[in-house]
């Protein structure tokens, strides 16, 4: 069985220590709806983080 996982919506962001919070209580509260939420540091700029919602 294949998972398809679907890209919603991508944003950068401003980094703070306390995002992986937000995204950790989304997941949590969301993963029932099929949605998953995923945080990235950029690559080029450490400062800036990459939010991602998925369709599960």
């Amino acid at each position: 069985m294949e998972s398809k996982i679907e890209i919603l919506s991508t944003i950068k962001i401003q980094h703070s220590p306390d995002l992986y919070k937000i995204v950790d209580n989304l997941n949590r509260t969301l993963k029932h709806q099929d949605l998953m939420f995923g945080l990235a540091l950029d690559n080029k700029d450490q400062n800036i983080a990459i939010f991602t919602i998925y369709r599960t």
